[in-house]
């Protein structure tokens, strides 16, 4: 009989914001606090290198990710700061629409804000959004 240890909600803020401090992880992606201040770890800035190939090479995507007290159980939302055209995303907002992203609407607990990141690098090159014409670089939501 096995049991897994359940790792706290705080720990596991620590370990992913360690792993994005010191660049541990994909590097076309980065995840850093967006309020040093925000003791809950709430508040998150992510970065994505866009792919070669497509039309995001070459552009950077700022998005804000939110961590609310369910998470890792649940995931964070997820929102473009940056302007972009993808099928997973709202036009108006920028929120990345679990329906349309299978990562966040098939959520497990050991999925992590970089995990998404890297996913969303990945979904950029698929041949249904590698080709969508983008807004002007620089635009934000």
């Amino acid at each position: 009989m096995s049991s897994s240890v359940v790792v706290p909600r705080n720990f596991r803020l620590l370990e992913e914001l360690e792993r994005g401090e010191k660049g541990l992880g994909d590097a076309c992606v980065s995840l850093g606090m967006d309020d040093a201040g925000d003791v809950y770890m709430r508040s998150w800035t992510g970065t994505i290198l866009g792919p070669s190939n497509s039309v995001h090479d070459g552009r950077i995507y700022q998005l804000k990710l939110f961590c609310d007290k369910d998470y890792p159980d649940k995931p964070p939302s997820v929102r473009f700061h940056s302007r972009i055209n993808m099928t997973c995303v709202n036009h108006d907002s920028g929120l990345i629409e679990p329906k349309h992203f299978s990562m966040l609407a098939n959520w497990r607990r050991d999925y992590t804000m970089e995990d998404i990141l890297t996913e969303l690098r990945r979904e950029m090159s698929s041949p249904q959004n590698r080709k969508l014409p983008q807004p002007p670089e620089g635009t934000t939501f």
